[in-house]
Parts: structure tokens; sequence; C-alpha cells
């Protein structure tokens, strides 16, 4: 059965004009389905989805929305009413890279609305339309960062550790009502948002940085049959290594180590 054929014509991507948030997009349109795509850039967005249209003949709605407002996700649901979404992408990720006190609130507070609140929000009002029809699956990016403390990205952690328990809480409460929910845990990714933090070279140890294709390519492949998963070989020996051979002090600060290096913090 193909993902379309299990999961139905439409898919709504929230983050979705690059990136990994792109690399779905390209996957899913090139198995037939309709996007709905969101992003706060409009000009890129709109230049992507149409080449999207273009490359493989499928139709694409734009929203652009910033992720970080309080209301987004209650806007977003009211541009896509009438349409039935049964496979849900959040990608969306908001981050800064420092001290956690040298940041305003707000900019914490944005973290927390774009990484957490506004993904919950999506999923409340989603869900209960797929749970009615017994047919849906969603699909939220984790990160590594949140497997334990990741010093100067604190608060992005941990939002990304709340992603991945919701989505692992929300499989077991779900998995057999038809709708399958996934926790998709990168490593570094070759994305442009990583690459514009221009992160110094990594430790000769760190797992290699994986392309967004090669993220997206095994979270498919493993919906469905896992509550959540490590993208990457090099990052399952790895996080491994953090989890299972280092006391949880050492592996911290091992991670707060590898950032200070990595960013000259």
């Amino acid at each position: 059965m193909t993902i379309k054929e299990k999961y139905g014509p439409l898919a709504l991507i929230a983050g979705a004009s690059e990136g990994i948030g792109g690399a779905y997009a390209r996957q899913l349109a090139s198995a037939g389905i309709d996007l709905i795509l969101i992003a706060r850039r409009k000009n890129p967005l709109e230049l992507f989805a149409a080449e999207l249209t273009t490359s493989y003949g499928i139709n694409t709605i734009c929203i652009q929305e910033d992720l970080a407002a309080p209301d987004a996700a209650t806007r977003i649901m009211d541009q896509i009413k009438g349409h039935e979404i049964n496979l849900f992408v959040y990608n969306a990720g908001n981050s800064y890279i420092g001290r956690f006190e040298e940041k305003e609130w707000q900019v914490h507070q944005e973290i927390a609305f774009t990484n957490m609140l506004t993904p919950l929000h999506l999923v409340h009002s989603l869900a209960p339309a797929m749970l009615a029809k017994g047919k849906g699956a969603i699909i939220l990016m984790a990160s590594l960062a949140g497997f334990q403390g990741t010093p100067f990205i604190a608060t992005y952690a941990a939002t990304k550790a709340f992603d991945q328990i919701l989505a692992e809480s929300l499989w077991y409460e779900w998995k057999n009502r038809g709708v399958d929910v996934l926790a998709c845990c990168a490593g570094a990714t070759s994305s442009p948002n990583f690459l514009n933090t221009n992160p110094g070279k990594q430790h000769f140890l760190a797992p290699k940085v994986q392309t967004p294709e090669e993220v997206v390519t095994e979270c498919l492949k493993r919906l469905g049959k896992t509550p959540s998963f490590i993208t990457g070989r090099a990052n399952k020996i790895a996080s491994f290594f953090m989890q299972r051979v280092l006391s949880r002090k050492k592996a911290i600060t091992t991670m707060g180590d590898t950032t200070v290096k990595m960013y000259r913090i």
C-alpha cells in the first residue's frame, strides 16, 4: 500500500519551504499527494509550491504564517476548513544559541510557541477528524538535543523533549484507532537553518551531518511502525553512548562542551 493509499490525497506541512520540511514536501509530492504548505516567508514558499506543481502535477495551497504567534494555530485551522487532512507533518523549529539569561523573555516565548504550543494546538485540532475516520498520521520533528539537558540551546532542547514525549504518548493512545503518530528525532542536518548558525568544526567522533532527504526518507519508512526513532546509524550509536554509557551529568557536560566549541561561546 502506498502512503497516498494509506493516508489519503492531501497533507499539511508546517515549516515547509526549505530544509527538512522541503524534503517532506518533495517526497510526498512525488507520491502524488496534494499539499498545504505553511511557512513564514511568502515569496520563497510560493516559488517552491509552484515548482512542486510543475514537477509533480500536484495541487498546492500556501499559507503564510508566523508559527511563533499565540494565535497561529487558530488562523491556520480557519484557513483549512473544508479540507480533509489525514497526514500532518510539523517540522518548524525555532531556536537561538547562547546563554539563557541573555535573551529577553519574548524570545523564549516564541521558541515555546513555535516548537511546542502551536504543534500541540494543531494536533489537538486535527486529530478528532482523523480518529472519527480511523485514518491518519501525525509526524512531529524532535531532536537529539531533547534527550538530555543541552546547554546554550536550553529552551529549544526542552521543547523538543516535549514533542517527543507528546508523540510517543499519542502513539499508544491512537495506535489501535487508525492514526499513526511518530516522533522523528534527528541530529545535525544540513538544512539552511543549521548552516546559517555557522557551526564550527565538530568533534571528530561527532555523527556525520545528515541531509534533509536522508532524514525524511527514514522517517516515512518508519511511520506506522514505531512511536519514535533516531535518524542515521551514527546518531543511534552516539545516542546509545550518551544515554547508556555516560552518566547523566557527563552527557550534559559533553553536550555543553561541544556547543561551546562549535559556536565559540
